[in-house]
């Protein structure tokens, strides 16, 4: 804990509204990111020695320092630079520019590119509920498959896949009935597709994790004995091949390729309740307010991040450079996956239980729910888009992989909301 007082402090970022003008103004990044930068370079109570993040790296948040205008650059450059560059025999000027000047001037006749000809990825603007699924016990997961179109719910004793007309309206009754012969009175925690979505993995109240093939025919692949009475969490590698488990006190490595285990760890924290894979690293966080990173092939702890209160969700972001953090105050915490640094983004004021974090894949845009409301935020401005009320708490959320549609579990049911952009 020494070393986590020497770093430097949360810098605040504030989720601000959205506005007619700045709606109309969503799709252009340029727009929007100066003004995160301006928070997160001077945000009220920071130290000046705060990390900032260098110019050169992906703006997917508009966290790092805002870049010289590029007339100042070029002038700066012009004044240090020599009065010749290296040609065929380096070190020998060059005395005729002529060359040069002809490609400047070919360069400068070149018309620019329009601006609606830059593709962005854009942010819903509306949610349109389209369905309620009345799964008939509480939800603890859900998913939802693009390519299939099949949205799945999981609960007590089964799940439950629901076809196409999910998405198109009102669905009375599923497709089908995934059960668990060995483990009838199994609670399902937490399930993950596949990146093809053509395979499913659950677990939960059960010492099996059950691998599922979805085509043609839903069935169970494999089961994957674990010593944990309970899994509270699970994650999935970018190529599939890797799975990690995790009950209060214990990680599990997994070949999902192969269906064999490969570490058991036995960490010396209390109270896991998620977990995330990330590269080479797994990041887990959980009762005692911290965030840990983890080798995934050294299996020894690489980062530690006190957070204060207790966190209920992590997640990464598509670039994976950022970890998100969902902690018990209604706060998203950011934190960098290589350097020091971390923000706060004020989402909910007040004291939360249940909290899902999803990211969409268009990197655009997330979704993050806190008990009773799901708040939709663009990318890297941090805009809200929309918040949704539920009268049940909200305990999971999934966004498909096309982002078209967004489900979220509460109480007995899960809605089906159409992003409309």
């Amino acid at each position: 804990m020494s070393a986590e007082a020497e770093e430097a402090p949360f810098q605040i970022i504030n989720v601000y509204e959205d506005t007619e003008e700045e709606r109309n103004q969503l799709e252009s990044p340029d727009t929007a990111t100066p003004r995160c930068r301006r928070q997160a370079q001077d945000p009220p109570g920071s130290s000046e020695g705060s990390p900032q993040q260098p110019p050169d790296s992906p703006l997917l948040w508009g966290l790092s320092s805002v870049a010289l205008p590029t007339d100042t650059v070029q002038g700066e450059a012009a004044e240090s630079s020599p009065s010749f560059r290296p040609g065929r025999d380096v070190g020998q000027p060059r005395t005729s520019p002529s060359s040069n000047d002809d490609v400047l001037s070919f360069l400068a006749a070149i018309p620019p590119i329009p601006e609606d000809v830059v593709v962005r990825p854009r942010a819903p603007r509306h949610p349109l509920k389209v369905s309620t699924l009345q799964h008939r016990k509480k939800i603890y997961a859900v998913a939802v498959s693009s390519s299939t179109r099949h949205v799945y719910t999981c609960g007590h004793g089964y799940v439950k896949v629901w076809d196409e007309r999910a998405l198109q309206g009102p669905a009375r009754s599923p497709q089908a009935l995934l059960n668990f012969p060995d483990d009838p009175d199994i609670y399902v925690h937490t399930c993950k597709l596949f990146p093809d979505e053509r395979t499913l993995l659950t677990a939960g109240l059960s010492q099996r994790v059950t691998l599922w093939d979805l085509a043609p025919v839903p069935r169970i692949r494999a089961q994957l004995l674990t010593a944990a009475h309970t899994c509270m969490a699970l994650a999935l590698s970018a190529d599939a091949r890797v799975c990690v488990t995790c009950s209060r006190s214990m990680v599990e490595i997994w070949d999902v390729q192969n269906q064999i285990m490969i570490r058991r760890l036995q960490l010396p924290l209390y109270g896991l309740r998620c977990v995330d894979i990330v590269g080479n690293k797994f990041w887990t966080g959980g009762e005692d307010a911290t965030v840990y990173s983890w080798d995934l092939r050294s299996y020894q702890r690489l980062q530690q991040h006190q957070l204060q209160h207790e966190v209920l969700s992590i997640t990464h972001d598509p670039s994976e450079e950022w970890i998100l953090a969902g902690v018990k105050m209604g706060d998203l915490i950011l934190l960098h996956t290589h350097r020091k640094e971390k923000f706060k983004v004020m989402v909910e004021k007040k004291y939360t239980y249940h909290s899902s974090i999803k990211f969409a894949s268009c990197g655009s845009f997330l979704v993050a729910s806190f008990d009773e409301s799901i708040h939709c935020l663009a990318t890297p401005s941090l805009q809200r888009l929309f918040k949704i009320q539920d009268p049940a708490d909200i305990v999971c959320c999934d966004v498909s992989s096309d982002n078209q549609y967004l489900v979220m579990g509460s109480g007995n049911t899960a809605k089906v909301y159409q992003l409309l952009y």
